[in-house]
């Protein structure tokens, strides 16, 4: 008796899943989009950002055709005659000086003079672009632009 064997052996089980040991659908779910292998489904994002137009005019070469907007310091007469006395000279450096720029760094664009408020001082401006009535005002009060 201990010696019998059947003529055709047991069944394996049905290899399903694949991929770990989860068995079945291998923490797939069921079906769909999502539990097909490679599946990657992209995000909304990107359809959005596909949706905007790209953009155009820059050319081979970014660097030549795209111009870059320089920054001025713009001061006001109304500051230089709170910060000068009489006589003192306006560049970039003595604006640094007077506190009316945080460091040289802040000029390097180039500092435009704008005529609001009033200046009775006279002084000497250089090294600055001046607004027509910022330049109006400051020879009015006696001072001077040097170019």
């Amino acid at each position: 008796m201990n010696t019998l064997k059947r003529k055709t052996p047991n069944k394996k089980a049905k290899i399903i899943g694949r991929g770990g040991d989860r068995g079945k659908t291998s923490g797939s779910g069921h079906k769909g989009q999502k539990a097909r292998a490679g599946n990657s489904k992209r995000s909304a994002m990107r359809d959005i950002i596909k949706k905007i137009p790209k953009l155009r005019g820059h050319g081979i070469n970014r660097s030549r055709t795209v111009v870059y907007k320089q920054n001025l310091l713009v001061i006001n007469v109304a500051k230089l005659d709170e910060f000068f006395k009489d006589g003192d000279t306006v560049n970039p450096e003595t604006l640094v000086a007077a506190k009316l720029a945080k460091n040289i760094r802040e000029t390097r664009h180039g500092v435009k003079i704008l005529g609001a408020g009033e200046i009775t001082k006279k002084i000497t401006v250089e090294a600055c672009v001046v607004s027509a009535s910022a330049k109006e005002k400051i020879e009015k009060a006696g001072g001077n632009i040097a170019e």
